[in-house]
């Protein structure tokens, strides 16, 4: 954090007291701890008179402003929502527990920052800096604004329980789909809005607003409006949408299970798989603990005959995260009670088993020559994932780089330039393998799996992989979403009309991927009924393609020259020493 003098002779608030410089009054001395100042200044203005006041001139001298620069004396953090009045600075500090609202007051003799306020979602002063307002969690807080703890927040409560607001709903669902309109019209990357009439398209749909009756139908007028612009990233969603109760939630044992009366339950068909690295991932049925395998069959759930019901997730209503009782009858015939906690994301799982059966089955084709790193999206959580994926195989002879079903985000860039690294020099240690710099360059042959639903961010690695020659493109075109934008242009109900907001070309002008997709290299596609078996057409096409390139080139690490041999004789100077004294 830093402060800057706006004109030259003007002295640090921090800066400690001298002989010349003795006499500044410090905002902390006029601070008795009373609440008459904050008390005073609101009753200044509620004695306002009403007459225009002299806005006070704010002055900047430009010369020589970049060297009026001083440090603010705290220590560096993730800081946001600076604000200052005459006592103290107040901001917020974002760490590992959460946001906190920060203050330091002006002192010359031994500045602090304190933090006065914690787990804080918004934070905000008075015009004329007496008075806080902070937002925790639902609550709002007003108290005067002191570089010190306000106490028990309690009692700077403010009441919000009886706040209500008429509203007529059909005018503020004409206004929001206006709001809509225009922030697409303002925020949209083609001022020509795609040669599209966008003032004919306000007048043909507006009138629809009249006959909508909830806020799904209106944004389904909405996505027909901004549809017009033949855009994708035009996506509506949220707002002020009126739900009822909690639908039953039905838990899952992590397993596929087959209806058998003729064995007495439901037969255990598969388990699905996770990564053995992360056992918090791992399916209900596949703690090793319980013994279970394919082919058991699951009896009863909780004491009650699962033929008994119609489907066995009668039996698991709103029982995730619950220990739940299960008889299981096993090869041998006999049945044994289990007791399993079962799990609420079954999609999630099944992902997962997806995801780790593609890397088992290109250590098993491949003979661990090929690593295999999948992403799911591009955004923090999948950086993290990269990491993990790709640093225990940068050093394999060929990588397939898979970015089918990919959401899309804002990675490609970090990612790319990983890639493009390459090895220039090697290390050779006395006992350790040989390594390189670039660090973790991949030095073997790459491919990139794509997929329609390959979308976004992933369509722009997969043709920034391609463009930057760093191999081929395998699979189908992909998504064909290419205007990148922020979502910033939410609605007064929190509702959001997607603008896309930035273009994309190369540098051949011309536009990428928006409304066709990537077009890959090679094209493979995967059969829907050969995919529902088990069979992976796209992988199976990448794995022989890379086995074929190292083959071809094999890129071994080159081999160690032989060492110096910085050894040489001493003169034999034993003759010389037998004549010394010799005429």
């Amino acid at each position: 954090m830093y402060q800057l003098a706006l004109r030259e002779g003007l002295r640090s608030p921090f800066k400690p007291r001298d002989e010349l410089a003795d006499g500044h009054e410090d905002a902390e001395d006029e601070d008795d701890g009373s609440e008459s100042s904050a008390d005073d200044s609101a009753s200044s203005d509620d004695t306002d008179d009403g007459s225009d006041s002299e806005v006070e001139q704010v002055e900047i001298e430009l010369d020589g402003i970049e060297r009026r620069l001083w440090e603010v004396p705290v220590e560096p953090g993730n800081y946001s929502a600076l604000e200052a009045n005459d006592r103290a600075l107040f901001w917020l500090s974002r760490g590992e527990d959460g946001t906190d609202l920060m203050a330091m007051a002006f002192d010359r003799d031994d500045p602090e920052a304190d933090d006065i306020v914690s787990r804080v979602r918004y934070f905000e002063l008075s015009e004329d800096g007496s008075t806080a307002l902070v937002r925790r969690g639902n609550d709002v807080h007003v108290f005067p604004a002191r570089p010190r703890s306000p106490g028990d927040l309690d009692d700077h409560e403010v009441d919000l329980d009886r706040w209500a607001f008429p509203i007529d709903v059909r005018e503020d669902w004409r206004q929001i789909f206006v709001d809509a309109w225009r922030l697409e019209r303002d925020y949209f990357y083609d001022p020509g809005m795609h040669g599209v009439d966008w003032d004919e398209v306000r007048d043909r749909y507006l009138p629809l607003v009249d006959r909508v009756t909830t806020r799904n139908e209106l944004s389904d007028v909405i996505g027909q409006a901004v549809g017009e612009l033949s855009a994708l990233h035009t996506s509506v969603r949220g707002g002020d949408e009126r739900r009822g109760p909690e639908r039953i939630a039905v838990a899952s044992l992590g397993a596929r299970l087959l209806k058998d009366p003729a064995a007495g339950g439901y037969r255990i068909d598969y388990i699905y798989q996770a990564d053995p690295d992360y056992p918090n991932e791992r399916a209900p049925l596949a703690d090793p603990s319980l013994g279970v395998e394919v082919g058991d069959v699951i009896e009863a759930v909780n004491g009650v005959d699962t033929l008994s019901v119609d489907h066995l997730g009668a039996l698991l209503r709103d029982q995730r995260g619950e220990q739940v009782r299960l008889r299981v009858r096993g090869a041998d015939g006999s049945p044994r009670p289990i007791i399993v906690v079962p799990m609420g994301n079954e999609a999630e799982l099944r992902y997962s088993d997806w995801e780790y059966t593609r890397r088992q089955r290109v250590e098993e084709q491949s003979d661990g020559q090929i690593g295999y790193v999948h992403l799911r999206a591009m955004g923090s959580s999948d950086l993290t994932a990269w990491y993990e994926q790709f640093y225990p195989v940068f050093n394999r002879a060929g990588l397939i780089l898979d970015v089918r079903l990919n959401r899309g985000g804002n990675i490609d860039s970090i990612l790319l330039e990983k890639l493009m690294r390459q090895a220039w020099f090697y290390f050779k240690e006395r006992e350790k393998p040989v390594t390189w710099n670039m660090q973790y360059a991949f030095r073997g042959h790459m491919v990139v799996l794509v997929d329609e639903d390959t979308a976004s961010d992933g369509e722009a690695f997969a043709e920034g992989f391609r463009r930057l020659g760093l191999g081929e493109v395998i699979g189908v075109r992909t998504w064909g979403g290419e205007i990148w934008l922020s979502s910033v242009n939410t609605l007064s109900d929190n509702g959001l009309a997607r603008a896309p907001m930035l273009g994309v070309y190369g540098p051949e002008r011309e536009w990428l991927i928006e409304n066709h997709g990537v077009e890959p290299d090679i094209v493979v596609e995967n059969p829907p009924h050969a995919t529902f078996n088990g069979e992976d057409a796209q992988l199976d096409a990448a794995i022989d393609h890379l086995l074929g390139k190292i083959a071809d080139d094999p890129r071994a690490v080159p081999e160690p020259p032989p060492f110096p041999d910085k050894s040489f004789s001493y003169p034999d100077r034993t003759t010389n020493d037998q004549n010394d004294g010799q005429p």
